[in-house]
């Protein structure tokens, strides 16, 4: 239970694991997350499910070795098994015959986003997929985000793959055309989150947003991950993580993303110095 049975560096410092947990991969659905430890001191750290084969009895994590918690995980190896997996915990996507779909990813959020964009295609929906990052040594999973779109746009902000730019700049031509989008779907650091709902806000479409990364416990009792989502609070891991992107508070948001940075970069010292 909870052996990992593969574990690939995808590009630097992020890693992908497929995990055997066959009562897990059994529930997964597009969107919910679980909680890992990597031994029995370690953090309780909140991770996507990025993919899930139910025959098989995996499920496939992605991870990016930033902090403490999450390098301790990656330091795991193949044959190893995980102190604690739990879940699925969070709130499903919401799945429909929508029509046409855009799926925004950044970053590391292409492998959270695989997952919807998979199930929305397999439900007949035309799906328009816009993966970013900061530079071309940053992307993966393009062939496997590819193979579940029928259009498929890549952008870097340095230009070192295919299109020059952010991934808001393709979103505002596609929106521009005018042609009917049933919802859009953004995935990737809270300020590109912003920018694509502020980019869409004028068309009148609907915007859901994952605020998976500002978890913490994943419990809703440590209160880290509250947010104001239009006249109400909401914690992301007990009522998302994914919420109506046109009614986030993303300022709120993005100070959230800032309140443990130097106890992390403490931690992080400390571990060095181990």
């Amino acid at each position: 239970m909870s052996r990992i049975l593969k574990k690939t560096e995808l590009v630097s410092k992020i890693f992908e694991m497929v995990v055997e947990h066959p009562l897990l991969a059994e529930k997964a659905l597009p969107g919910h997350f679980v909680i890992v430890m990597a031994d029995e001191n370690g953090e309780r750290v909140p991770l996507t499910i990025a993919d899930f084969d139910r025959q098989a009895g995996t499920i496939t994590l992605v991870i990016m070795a930033i902090g403490v918690s999450t390098r301790k995980i990656t330091a795991l190896n193949e044959g190893d098994s995980l102190y604690a997996l739990i879940g699925p915990l969070g709130h499903a996507s919401e799945l429909a015959d929508f029509g046409t779909v855009i799926m925004v990813a950044g970053g590391v959020g292409t492998a959270p986003i695989y997952p919807i964009a998979k199930a929305l295609k397999a439900m007949g929906n035309r799906v328009i997929s816009i993966q970013g990052a900061r530079n071309a040594d940053l992307l993966f999973w393009m062939e496997k985000l590819a193979s579940v779109s029928d259009e498929h746009i890549i952008t870097t902000d340095a230009g070192s793959a295919e299109r020059k730019g952010l991934v808001t700049e393709p979103l505002r031509e596609i929106l521009e055309k005018g042609k009917p989008i049933g919802c859009i779907y953004t995935i990737g650091p809270a300020i590109m989150m912003k920018f694509c709902t502020e980019t869409c806000r004028p068309f009148d479409v609907k915007v859901v947003a994952s605020l998976n990364s500002v978890m913490i416990d994943g419990t809703g009792m440590c209160g880290g991950c509250r947010v104001r989502i239009g006249n109400e609070t909401k914690f992301t891991c007990v009522d998302g993580p994914e919420f109506d992107a046109r009614l986030v508070d993303w300022d709120l948001v993005l100070t959230r993303h800032k309140m443990y940075h130097e106890q992390e970069k403490c931690a992080l010292k400390q571990m060095s110095r181990q």
